[in-house]
């Protein structure tokens, strides 16, 4: 049985049952998190749900909720305005409002990433109590290394605060980025990334998984599980993957690295509703339910 989730100082008294309740329904009173990321509309604007390979229904913002509605996830992370628009139709999903995002339109070359908040708390608690809704917390990115980490950092610094005062969960998106990173999959710098989210005090932290010659991708994020100390560390699961494969990789993340879930988005809603269905619980079988890769691989094909 899985003890009582540690809940920081930083949350007032009258608010510490409330972030019990989020957290475990969030992790499914596992400690693990299964984060469906649906952010990328912005992110990566059209280049993720439109084109070759790629389902055609997935070009509908709908096609997200659907698959998040039927699936076994632990949160499904997206901006406010699409909570909002696709909300009531939807309100049995658990929520991550993700309060910053910004397009890949302008470049590293041209100037180093900032992404400013869009939303203040109180706007997410505003929705939270007019819409019933079960939004749990709050996601926001930082480009760890651009000529703007100061801003970026003092402001989810503010946020989490807010956050961690109305009993709201708070994931980063820790990104290493700009001009001054040389290689953004270094595992010493990611490391150093998830330290710095726990020093804000997130509760979960989003890495991409690290790249080391001559280790194996668990291997080398053991480093940055470790640094990330009390703050659970989940890896993001990047771009289309044979199936297989991520599974594997995920379940080593789990099982070798001491990783506490995924962040999962492409190779999700890139697929047909039943089949993204079906990958979304092979991918909550490992982090939740601690199947074997074997096992998640046989739900993923129906067996």
């Amino acid at each position: 049985m899985k003890s009582r989730p540690i809940v920081p100082l930083s949350v007032p008294q009258e608010q510490r049952s409330i972030y019990i309740e989020n957290f475990e329904l969030a992790t499914q009173a596992s400690d693990n998190l299964m984060l469906f990321a649906g952010d990328q509309k912005v992110e990566h604007l059209n280049d993720d749900f439109f084109g070759v390979g790629i389902a055609p229904e997935d070009n509908d913002p709908v096609h997200m909720f659907e698959i998040a509605s039927k699936s076994k996830i632990g949160v499904f992370a997206t901006q406010l305005g699409l909570i909002a628009r696709y909300g009531a139709d939807f309100s049995k999903i658990p929520y991550i409002v993700k309060l910053n995002s910004k397009t890949k339109l302008v470049k590293t070359s041209q100037r180093d990433p900032t992404s400013s908040n869009w939303y203040e708390v109180k706007d997410i608690l505003d929705l939270k109590k007019n819409s019933g809704l079960k939004i749990l917390g709050i996601g926001y990115t930082v480009y760890l290394g651009s000529e703007y980490e100061s801003e970026m950092l003092r402001e989810a610094a503010r946020l989490i605060k807010g956050a961690q005062e109305n009993g709201f969960l708070s994931i980063l998106w820790m990104y290493p980025r700009g001009k001054a990173v040389l290689d953004e999959k270094d595992p010493h710098l990611i490391a150093g990334a998830a330290g710095v989210a726990a020093c804000l005090g997130a509760d979960f932290v989003k890495v991409n998984a690290p790249k080391k010659e001559g280790s194996s991708s668990a291997e080398a994020l053991k480093e940055a599980v470790v640094a990330a100390g009390r703050t659970k560390l989940i890896c993001a699961g990047g771009g289309n993957t044979d199936p297989e494969k991520f599974l594997k990789d995920l379940y080593d993340q789990i099982h070798i690295a001491g990783a506490s879930g995924n962040a999962t988005g492409r190779n999700i809603h890139q697929r047909k509703l039943d089949e993204a269905i079906r990958f979304c619980n092979a991918i909550s079988g490992i982090t939740i339910e601690g199947k074997s890769v074997q096992e998640a691989i046989d739900m993923f094909k129906g067996l």
